[in-house]
């Protein structure tokens, strides 16, 4: 297991860990029943808490963010040469877990996406982990919950006997989610992004050649140009310039951010 712990990558402290470290610290909160949030971020990630002091607030106080994408993994090795060989990709951290979870008899609750999605997703989890123990599926509701229904998922996913909370709401929607939610569950809360419809074999992933070289935005963009066009043909030189800026010395990003005033409660 590699663990070089939280590193400043402009403002945002990313933990600079392995797969194996990550499934440790994550399934042993889980035996224990104890609250984690955690997030795999990747540039997208990282970039709105640049730019937002709110959610740069949340994000360094996860328990455990991971460098989901390339470009972050390659910073870490670069500013702090942490020697990570590889990335903590959202869906293959989660298949690891779901691996585990299933050998260990600790039963997972999915939240977001639609009720389609949920449904490939289980069936592709059960038939390559078979026995896996699903406490629960939920789609999203695709706007902010009030304070009544926060409470009532908080206490259906407390009552189906979870031990692994995996959200998949998009960013940053899921990062809000798994903070907001943090306290309230006596488990770990994973932002695990587009897992979900990869994992359910719904969306097609990049081909490994192309995820090595840290060109998976590039597949996606190609697959939802006018979805993610402004995400990754503006954010992606953002970040290469201010971590370029980072490794120069010329600017020092600070990590406080600013306590959000008031939940979203995204769902």
């Amino acid at each position: 297991m590699r663990n070089a712990g939280k590193r400043n990558v402009v403002g945002i402290l990313i933990d600079a860990v392995d797969y194996e470290h990550a499934v440790h610290v994550i399934l042993q909160a889980a035996r224990d029943r104890r609250a984690a949030a955690v997030s795999a971020l990747a540039v997208h990630g990282l970039m709105t808490g640049v730019l937002d002091h709110e959610q740069k607030f949340r994000l360094n106080r996860f328990d455990l963010l991971v460098p989901d994408g390339q470009p972050v993994r390659w910073a870490l090795n670069w500013l702090y040469r942490t020697g990570l060989s590889d990335r903590v990709y959202g869906p293959n951290l989660t298949h690891r877990l779901c691996e585990c979870a299933a050998k260990e008899g600790l039963p997972i609750y999915f939240y977001g996406s639609t009720p389609e999605i949920l449904a490939a997703l289980r069936r592709s989890l059960e038939n390559e982990y078979p026995g896996i123990a699903i406490a629960g599926m939920e789609p999203s509701k695709f706007r902010c919950l009030t304070p009544l229904e926060k409470q009532e998922l908080t206490a259906r996913i407390s009552s189906s006997g979870a031990s692994l909370l995996f959200v998949g709401l998009g960013c940053p929607r899921q990062e809000v989610f798994a903070y907001e939610f943090r306290t309230a569950l006596d488990m770990p809360v994973l932002a695990v992004g587009a897992a979900f419809p990869f994992l359910a074999g719904v969306s097609p992933q990049a081909p490994r050649w192309m995820q090595d070289r840290g060109l998976e935005w590039l597949f996606r963009l190609a697959s939802e140009p006018r979805r993610l066009w402004r995400r990754y043909l503006y954010l992606n030189p953002a970040y290469a310039v201010l971590v370029m800026l980072q490794a120069l010395g010329i600017s020092r990003f600070h990590t406080e951010g600013k306590s959000p005033v008031r939940e979203i409660l995204y769902g």
